[in-house]
């Protein structure tokens, strides 16, 4: 279980994440929603141990985040890490070094689905591949808790179908996953919590059933994040 208290980070006159309270419960998957800027980033590199808050803490199984909870936690960031000589094989050799539960087998088996060369260098993949790249590296090991940071981001339509495929097969094996996204509608069928940021803050959070009773996913995302939408909706109701 990872339990996020009261977590704030600020940057100079900036919260990027402001007093954050959440929990993760084993074996769900939650995805995180708000626009760019809305403190998903800052919230998910804290947790995978890359950035410290300034006050409040991250516990997982009871231990704060720190070395030892970095070997049960996968983060798939949003830019590219990869040295420039690398190929698919090379980032993968490297992660098998790097990490005790990466599984070199379930590695190549989502290349071949993803159809990706594993002899192809990295810096010469269009953005849609490099990003199935890093999926691909982070679903190979065998962590705890999984997190993708705006895994759909810039990619084609058939490549998010091929992302979010590889995503739920692997969701139902006791691990948590945590997804950030702004494209509401790709992961409404998948999840079961879901948590809205916005400025820094958790401003909603809710199990995507009861969430669902009220309104769609996307009809709360712009209630949220889109006044106007709210104040349109009312004018057409009262009309």
């Amino acid at each position: 279980m990872l339990e996020i208290r009261n977590v704030t980070r600020r940057f100079s006159t900036k919260y990027g994440v402001k007093d954050a309270v959440l929990t993760i419960q084993p074996g769900r998957t939650y995805a995180l929603l708000g626009p760019n800027g809305s403190g998903k980033t800052t919230l998910m590199k804290m947790i995978a141990g890359l950035m410290m808050p300034t006050s409040g803490e991250i516990l997982l199984d009871g231990e704060r985040i720190g070395p030892r909870t970095k070997a049960k936690i996968a983060y798939m960031p949003t830019e590219s890490y990869f040295y420039s000589y690398m190929t698919i094989r090379d980032a993968g050799r490297y992660y098998a070094d790097f990490f005790d539960d990466f599984d070199m087998a379930r590695f190549e088996e989502i290349l071949r689905r993803m159809e990706l060369n594993p002899k192809d260098r990295i810096d010469k993949l269009s953005s849609g591949m490099n990003a199935k790249v890093r999926l691909a590296l982070t679903l190979s090991r065998d962590a705890e808790l999984m997190m993708f940071d705006e895994p759909l981001n810039g990619v084609d339509i058939l490549t998010r179908t091929q992302v979010i495929n590889e995503i739920i097969r692997y969701r139902n094996e006791g691990r948590s996953m945590i997804i950030s996204t702004h494209l509401v509608e790709e992961m409404d069928d998948y999840i079961d919590h879901v948590v809205f940021m916005k400025n820094g803050e958790i401003v909603r959070e809710g199990s995507r059933l009861s969430l669902s009773e009220e309104k769609s996913l996307t009809d709360t995302y712009l209630e949220i994040f889109a006044p106007s939408h709210s104040a349109a909706q009312e004018v057409t109701a009262n009309a």
